[in-house]
C-alpha cells in the first residue's frame, strides 16, 4: 500500500572543485505519480536494506542541529518544510565536507506518514547510465536513477520522537568513516546496548519462527541453531551480522529471514557482539514462584525428561539428579508428602 507524503523535495548536494554546494530544488515540488512510486520504492529498498544502526538526537544541537531543525518543523504543524530541508541540506553540506571520501548526489527528503505514524525519510541518490529504445527503433543512451544503488539513508520516526521513545532513529551503516558523515548529519548518536539488542534478536527469532509456522521438532532446532551461531560470536567478541546470520541460519533460502530482521520497525542494530547470557532463552525456559525456581533447556522437553501438560498447567520432571534424590529422600524417606 502507498505511503501518504504529507511533503516531499529534492536538492542536489554537488562537489567541485571548491568542495561541496547545495543546489536548491523548486519550492513548489508536486507529489505526481511517479514522485510518488519513487519514494514509496526508496523506502521499500530501505527498509530491506542489512546494516542498519539505530540511536537518537545527540544532545548537542548546536553541534548536531538536526534536532533544533526538527523540532522547529514539528512546532510550525509541518508547513514549512522547504525551511527545513534548506537547513538540513547546510548541515549536510557541513559534515560531508568533513569527510574527503564523501560524494554528492539528488538528496530526496519525504516527510510520509504509514500505519498512523510519522516519519521522514532521507537518502541520496545518484544517475548511472541505461539505454533506451528510440522510435526508430534505434538504442539510445539514457541516464536515470540509481535507486537500488543507494549508500546514504536515513529515517527519523517523528512519532516515536515525540513519545520520548529510546531508538527512533536509524540509518545505513555503510564501510568504513566515509558513511560516519550521515550519521552525524542526522544528529544522531547510537549507544552499545548489546544485552538490549540480542534480546530483540531472541524475540526477532522466535516471531520468526512463528511466522514460518514451524512444526516444533523445526522450531526446536531452528532456534539451537541459532544460539550456537550467536554464541561463537560472542566468544569470539565479533560483530554478527544479520547478512551473515541469515546466511548461515536459512542458507537455501536467507531473504526472507534478512528481511524479517533488518525492518526499521524493529529497531534491531545491525553488527553486534550478542550477550552470551541474553542468548539463553532461545533454548531455554525459566519461571519461578514465591517458594520455588526452575530452569532447563528445550532438550528436556524434546528429550522426555520434562513433560508439560496444558490443560493443568503443570510440569512433570523425570529423570532427577541424584544428589536431589537423596536430599529429598534423607529428609522425606520414602513418604510422598504432597499426595494427598
Amino acid at each position: 500500500m502507498a505511503n501518504r507524503i504529507v511533503n516531499a523535495q529534492i536538492h542536489d548536494l554537488v562537489r567541485d572543485e571548491q568542495g561541496f554546494r547545495v543546489v536548491l530544488g523548486k519550492p513548489d515540488f508536486e507529489v505526481t505519480k511517479t514522485a510518488q512510486w519513487v519514494i514509496d520504492s526508496l523506502y521499500e529498498l530501505y527498509r530491506r536494506r542489512s546494516s542498519k544502526s539505530h540511536g537518537k538526537f545527540a544532545a548537542n544541537d548546536d553541534l548536531y542541529p538536526t534536532q533544533r531543525q526538527m523540532k522547529r518543523y514539528v512546532e510550525g504543524k509541518f508547513k514549512d518544510f522547504v525551511a527545513l530541508t534548506t537547513g538540513l541540506m547546510e548541515t549536510l553540506k557541513m559534515q560531508a565536507g568533513h569527510k574527503g571520501a564523501a560524494t554528492g548526489g539528488h538528496v530526496f527528503f519525504a516527510h510520509f506518514q504509514a500505519e498512523g505514524k510519522d516519519f521522514l525519510l532521507v537518502a541520496i541518490i545518484n544517475e548511472k547510465l541505461g539505454a533506451a529504445i528510440t522510435k526508430d527503433l534505434d538504442v539510445q543512451d539514457v541516464q536515470h536513477l540509481d535507486l537500488d544503488g543507494f549508500k546514504f539513508a536515513g529515517r527519523i520516526n517523528i512519532s516515536a520522537w515525540a513519545k520520548q521513545e529510546e531508538r527512533y532513529i536509524s540509518f545505513l551503516k555503510g564501510k568504513g568513516n566515509v558513511a560516519d558523515y550521515f550519521k552525524e548529519f542526522l544528529g544522531c548518536e547510537t549507544p552499545v546496548l548489546e544485552k538490549q539488542d540480542t534480546l530483540g534478536l531472541v524475540a526477532a527469532l522466535k516471531s520468526y519462527a512463528d511466522e514460518q509456522k514451524m512444526e516444533q521438532a523445526e522450531r526446536d532446532l531452528f532456534l539451537k541453531k541459532a544460539k550456537d551461531i550467536c554464541t561463537g560470536y560472542s566468544a569470539r567478541r565479533e560483530e554478527l551480522s544479520f547478512e551473515a546470520l541469515s546466511n548461515q541460519l536459512v542458507p537455501d533460502a536467507p531473504r526472507k529471514l534478512l528481511d524479517a530482521l533488518t525492518d526499521p520497525d524493529l529497531l534491531l542494530n545491525d553488527q553486534f557482539v550478542p550477550d552470551r547470557r541474553a542468548l539463553g532463552s532461545l533454548v531455554k525456559f525459566q519461571g519461578h514462584a514465591k517458594n520455588w525456581r526452575i530452569e532447563f533447556d528445550r532438550d528436556a522437553i524434546t528429550g522426555g525428561e520434562i513433560k508439560f501438560h496444558a490443560a493443568s498447567n503443570s510440569l512433570t520432571v523425570t529423570n532427577l539428579p541424584e544428589d536431589l534424590v537423596a536430599q529429598l529422600k534423607d529428609e522425606y524417606g520414602n513418604d510422598e508428602p504432597n499426595v494427598r
